[in-house]
């Protein structure tokens, strides 16, 4: 993945950061490297490289502050996985709606963004009664933008996109270890389950995790961030990332592993969806509750294919990386998976492939 270093700014970055300057009134140095100071940014993700830059203002009223921008560099080879044109609408959209970053100006390999100020949240935090009820309102009030165009489900197209560029990248040992060629026809039995009438469809983030929530100390506000896996899908499967995601800690000394321990209990998951829907002004029924998370404990299945897929294909874009073992994720990702699938198929009466992963 490409890096940022001071003496080392590319041509476009500093042509953005120059325009910025001039936009707001302040003057950057001809030697560029004398005005800017850039900082990495630690955070819980693993698709990008984030940086924030910073410079002194000019303007006498400013000169108790400084101006700063965020900086994204995207990492190599997540083109499998993201539609960049796509994103980079999605993200000016979302800034339109008062949902996000502003965008100043995209480069060839990332983009230049506003700095929101905050940092992303602990995983304990999801616990704590006051934050979960602003992620619950902050996600709620996500699903009520109506974003232009169709509201075409991603979660099965991006499924099987995703298993067949798995079966062209992958070791044949990864292939025949994780039963990939049996998984279409599963992906396709598990839509046909899922896909019900009833089911609330709108546009979802389909990444919520601690990491990807900027919490403001001061304003004790939430700012949900990193839309590449944006689009319209069921809530449910919203739901079931976030409370999956419950289960991992990516600021630990093995980032790769989840503790399936922690993954929330029947009452923890209806406290939130609870949350989630009496944040419109409604008291929903117990019937909503209990039906909302019974959808979302079948799109768990979705969610775990999803990041398993993602995990064998990750291992050929991370070969110089052993901060994170993609191939021990994606194997716990298939394995509940596999647990959790028996209860699904079995309550459906339908028949199941016998050949995916053990979870021994």
């Amino acid at each position: 993945m490409a890096t940022i270093e001071k003496g080392k700014f590319s041509e476009e970055l500093v042509n953005i950061l120059k325009s910025l300057a001039l936009e707001w009134g302040d003057n950057l140095e001809e030697d560029i490297d004398k005005s800017l100071e850039i900082s990495p940014l630690d955070g819980a993700g693993f698709l990008n490289k984030l940086y924030k830059i910073r410079w002194a203002i000019s303007k006498e009223e400013y000169q108790s502050g400084d101006r700063e921008v965020l900086v994204r560099i995207y990492g190599k080879g997540m083109e499998i996985f993201v539609n960049r044109k796509e994103e980079v609408a999605t993200f000016e959209w979302l800034s339109q709606q008062g949902e996000g970053p502003k965008l100043y100006g995209c480069l060839s390999n990332g983009r230049v963004e506003e700095f929101i100020r905050g940092r992303t949240l602990f995983p304990y935090e999801l616990r704590i009664p006051e934050i979960s009820a602003l992620v619950a309102a902050k996600v709620r009030k996500f699903h009520s933008l109506e974003r232009p165009g169709p509201k075409h489900v991603i979660v099965w197209d991006r499924l099987r996109s995703w298993l067949s560029n798995a079966k062209k990248k992958c070791s044949h040992e990864h292939i025949m270890e994780f039963s990939l060629g049996n998984l279409e026809e599963e992906i396709n039995s598990m839509e046909n389950i899922l896909s019900t009438e009833s089911q609330v469809i709108a546009f979802c983030h389909n990444d919520l995790h601690y990491g990807n929530m900027l919490f403001n100390e001061t304003t004790q506000s939430l700012t949900l961030i990193d839309y590449e896996f944006s689009g319209y899908n069921p809530i449910a499967y919203d739901f079931a990332n976030y409370f999956c995601e419950m289960a991992s800690d990516y600021y630990s000394d093995t980032p790769h592993l989840m503790d399936f321990s922690k993954y929330p209990g029947l009452e923890e998951r209806h406290n939130f969806i609870r949350m989630y829907l009496t944040s419109a002004g409604c008291e929903p029924s117990e019937l909503e509750v209990e039906q909302l998370a019974d959808d979302a404990e079948k799109y768990t299945l979705a969610s775990h294919l999803i990041y398993g897929l993602w995990g064998i294909i990750s291992v050929t874009n991370a070969k110089n990386d052993d901060s994170f073992d993609y191939v021990k994720h994606a194997r716990q990702r298939f394995e509940q998976y596999q647990l959790r699938r028996f209860k699904l198929f079995r309550a459906e009466n339908l028949p199941m492939s016998e050949n995916l992963p053990n979870s021994t």
